[in-house]
C-alpha cells in the first residue's frame, strides 16, 4: 500500500518554523558529535540547508522558534540514562556551567552555530529553555507556539532520529501540523544502523509533508507573496 500525501498549506499568521539543537557540538567540524554525525551533515548539505530555511523565513517574516539543548552541572545527578543520553554526558555534549551564567558558554559546543546567529540572536527568534532528553514535554516551547496561535510547524535541526523526530511525534501528539525537512538535518550512522534513514521512514509515516529544503523554500515564499496579495 502506497502512503498518501496529506499535504501542507502554510497559512503565515498560523505557521512557523522550529529548529532543534542548531549547536556547535551537532553541527561544527569541532563538535564532540562530529565524528558520528559530520559525513551525513556534509553529504547531506545540512548547515547550509538550516541557514536557507532561516533567511527565508526572516525575509518573508514567518516567525521562528528554537529548542535548544543544554545540560548543566546538576543534570550529571541523573541515575539512569539511555544509551545516547549516556554518550553526551561522557562526551560533555552541549555542556553549560551554571543555568543562570553564560560564562563559558561563547564558541562552546553548547552555543550556536555562528553563522546562524544573526537570524537566532534578532531580538525576534523565540529561543525555548533547554530540552533534557529528546522532545519538548519538558521545555515551553508548547507554550510558546500556542500563545503566538501557532498551529502549523515547519521542523527541521538536529538530530533526525532523536530530537527531530521525538519534537515530531509530540507536537503531532498535542495537536500541530507537521511539515519535515528531510535535507535540513542528519544522524549518526553507527554499527547499529543508520539513523538518517530511519527518521526519513518515520517522517514520511508521520508528518503531513516531507519536503527538501528547495520545497520548503519555495513553498513559504508562494505563502508569503499569496498574503500580501
Amino acid at each position: 500500500m502506497a502512503l498518501p500525501d496529506p499535504g501542507f498549506t502554510i497559512v503565515p499568521e498560523r505557521t512557523a518554523l522550529l529548529v532543534t539543537d542548531p549547536q556547535n557540538d551537532f553541527l561544527s567540524p569541532d563538535g564532540v558529535m562530529w565524528g558520528l554525525v559530520g559525513e551525513n551533515v556534509t553529504e547531506v548539505g545540512t548547515v547550509e540547508n538550516i541557514e536557507r530555511l532561516f533567511q527565508t523565513a526572516k525575509d518573508v517574516g514567518l516567525e521562528v522558534f528554537i529548542s535548544p539543548h543544554y545540560y548543566y552541572p546538576h543534570d550529571r545527578g541523573w541515575k539512569f540514562e539511555g544509551a545516547v543520553e549516556t554518550a553526551m554526558h561522557a562526551m560533555g555534549m552541549y555542556d553549560r556551567k551554571d543555568p543562570l551564567s553564560l560564562e563559558g558558554f561563547e564558541g562552546s559546543g553548547a552555543d550556536f552555530l555562528e553563522r546562524y546567529k544573526p537570524y537566532i540572536e534578532d531580538g525576534k527568534t523565540v529561543v525555548c529553555n533547554p530540552h533534557k532528553v529528546y522532545g519538548p514535554q519538558n521545555n515551553d516551547l508548547i507554550l510558546q507556539l500556542q500563545k503566538r496561535g501557532i498551529e502549523k510547524v515547519i521542523l527541521a535541526g538536529m538530530s533526525a532520529n532523536l530530537c527531530v523526530e521525538a519534537h515530531l511525534r509530540h507536537l503531532l501528539e498535542t495537536g500541530f501540523e507537521i511539515a519535515t525537512v528531510s535535507d535540513a538535518t542528519a544522524a549518526a550512522v553507527i554499527e547499529e544502523g543508520n539513523g538518517y534513514e530511519a527518521a526519513l521512514v518515520n517522517f514520511r509515516f508521520l508528518a503531513s509533508a516531507v519536503w527538501t529544503t528547495a520545497e520548503a523554500v519555495a513553498a513559504i515564499e508562494e505563502a508569503a507573496v499569496a498574503n500580501v496579495v
